[in-house]
């Protein structure tokens, strides 16, 4: 660990590698397994039976619930959810015979995304910020700011409010979040927050 004060919450049954740099307010629960190199923002919360593998990097308030494995060459931006039994990859064609360790391939989580349960993201890809991947999706290509995908292979349905509701645009291409009331554009298949 990169301090002498320990600021977060680890059950007795995590294992925690030194070398790692954990924020104030993470918890990290039963039988989760923090790498060496790994570096988890503040109050992030990390359910049973996880693994953060080395050089990941986790942002603020990230929520990674059950059963979960980060691999290497995994960036969670702040506010990720990571749903139960979701998955990713870092190598694009392994083989058990060959070792490919120098070929981990870069997958980033932007800021206020949402992955559901049992998703598989493909690696090498990136997901726009605020985009919702729904449950038992599979991910072979980049997502879009707040697209929200579904299916194997995953394709887009619709977008997503900062605040997790589905957005339906009128006639000018404007949308409101029924929740905040915050209002969306549409613009060239990109939507953007209104200011």
């Amino acid at each position: 660990m990169s301090t002498e004060k320990k600021v977060y919450f680890a059950h007795p049954s995590a294992i925690i590698d030194e070398d790692c740099e954990i924020g104030e307010g993470t918890k990290i629960w039963h039988f989760t397994h923090i790498m060496s190199k790994c570096k988890i923002g503040k109050n992030c919360n990390l359910g049973q039976n996880v693994v953060v593998s080395p050089e990941v990097t986790l942002g603020n308030n990230v929520k990674v619930q059950n059963n979960v494995s980060i691999y290497t060459g995994v960036i969670c931006e702040d506010d990720v959810f990571l749903g139960p039994s979701m998955v990713f990859t870092n190598v694009i064609n392994p083989r058990s015979a060959i070792l490919r360790r120098d070929q981990y391939m870069k997958t980033i989580v932007r800021k206020g995304a949402s992955i559901g349960a049992n998703a598989t993201i493909v690696c090498g890809n990136e997901i726009g910020q605020f985009a919702f991947i729904g449950a038992g999706a599979v991910i072979v290509k980049p997502v879009p700011a707040y697209a929200l995908l579904v299916g194997n292979p995953a394709r887009q349905i619709g977008w997503m409010s900062e605040f997790g509701h589905r957005l339906h645009f009128n006639a000018d291409n404007i949308a409101e979040c029924p929740e905040s009331k915050e209002k969306y554009i549409l613009e060239n298949h990109t939507v953007r927050k209104s200011d």
